[in-house]
């Protein structure tokens, strides 16, 4: 996992309500440490005029997901969610930073001096990489929208507008049976009215003929908002973009969140069963993580007559996800990090479940997919009445 250990310095004392502030203020360190880690050649220095195709950015697909609680009914605590996510063709070979634009370079050189471990082996034959860039907009809110003064027993009026660069790395082991995927994601973004979660849910509601919430001027206060994802998940090896006719399999995965966004660690598995399913690593609900696709090699076979084998072909298949998480800070409920908020009493654990069906085709020569799921959370706050549920649906496409 990522090793910060020797900026002892960035780290001031935490007071009992806020024992996050250190952990979150060493990760700020880091981040904002990048000429540090510009130093960390991850391959030797070349001539950027002689990257190979393979070594540098081009995009190959994106996906837009979207996430509201009206799909069940209700209208309360995580009440929408947004985001589009642009996914790049796999990068093989030996790493070069040399060949990415200077922001990806940057957070790749971080990468390295934070988890030098995270690129070990990078160079190998059965390992493949590829970059994952988000935006997203994510809004909570109390179950009252009537009242206009501040409700001090349920969750605060929260949102958080964020960017998010990801970086994705799948190997298989030698002689092993399986595969993994390690993926290191850094969030920014901005926290409160900055966030544009009022105006979003006042337009949203306006359009639909809904009763707008009344108590946004009691939401968190603008403050920047940052969290570093470092998740692996892993599942038996498959070649090719789908394992072809009826089958089943499953994934297993787990996750260390840091920052003032999220401080968490979780654990979970995905099972899937159906007709020809993709090489990827799971359905799952907007969160900091891997958006994976089938091999870009493989994924370009589409267009190939006759058919290759190893070819994605369209499919349809059934998924239930189960997640265990251990929350040391949730900004939605424990307010405002760099100064005095409304906050409520945040429940340390908390379990979620989501099933859906998830499908992919062939059009015009383009890979699309959706995916449409259920998800159940358990209370997130002593407060909270009962869990929640909300709706979630996404649409992939590639280019």
């Amino acid at each position: 996992m990522m090793r910060i250990g020797s900026r002892h310095a960035c780290l001031p004392k935490a007071n009992a309500r806020r024992p996050v502030r250190s952990v979150t203020l060493m990760v700020a360190c880091a981040v904002l440490g990048p000429v540090a880690a510009h130093g960390t050649e991850l391959t030797p220095s070349a001539d950027s005029s002689r990257c190979l195709p393979e070594q540098s950015l081009h995009w190959r697909g994106g996906t837009l997901r979207l996430e509201n609680d009206l799909f069940t009914g209700t209208d309360r605590n995580y009440t929408n969610g947004v985001a589009l996510s642009v996914v790049s063709r796999d990068l093989q070979g030996a790493l070069r930073p040399e060949c990415l634009p200077q922001p990806i370079a940057w957070y790749t050189r971080f990468i390295g001096w934070a988890d030098p471990e995270f690129w070990r082996d990078s160079g190998a034959r059965s390992a493949s990489q590829n970059i994952v860039v988000r935006f997203g907009q994510s809004m909570y809110t109390p179950e009252d929208k009537t009242r206009t003064d501040l409700i001090s027993d349920d969750r605060p009026y929260a949102g958080l507008l964020y960017l998010g660069l990801a970086w994705n790395r799948r190997v298989q082991p030698q002689a092993a049976s399986y595969e993994m995927l390690d993926v290191r994601e850094l969030t920014l973004g901005v926290i409160g009215p900055w966030s544009l979660a009022e105006q979003s849910q006042d337009l949203v509601h306006r359009v639909r003929g809904i009763d707008r919430f009344r108590g946004w001027d009691n939401q968190l206060r603008n403050e920047p908002a940052f969290q570093m994802a470092m998740e692996r998940k892993f599942k038996s090896y498959t070649e090719g973009a789908v394992r072809p006719g009826w089958s089943g399999d499953v994934i297993g995965s787990y996750a260390l969140r840091i920052g003032n966004i999220e401080t968490a660690a979780s654990t979970g598995v995905e099972l899937r069963a159906g007709w020809n399913i993709p090489n990827d690593f799971g359905s799952y609900p907007i969160r900091p993580g891997a958006e994976n696709r089938p091999p870009s090699g493989v994924s370009d076979l589409r267009r190939t007559e006759p058919q290759s084998a190893r070819a994605p072909k369209p499919g349809a298949h059934a998924f239930l996800n189960l997640e265990a998480k251990a929350v040391a800070w949730d900004f939605s409920l424990d307010g405002n990090l760099f100064r005095h908020s409304h906050h409520v009493s945040r429940r340390p654990w908390v379990a979620q479940a989501a099933i859906g069906i998830s499908s992919q085709w062939i059009v015009a020569g383009h890979g699309v997919r959706l995916a449409v799921m259920r998800v159940w959370r358990t209370r997130e706050f002593d407060q909270q009445i009962g869990h929640h549920a909300f709706g979630s649906i996404a649409l992939s496409m590639e280019f």
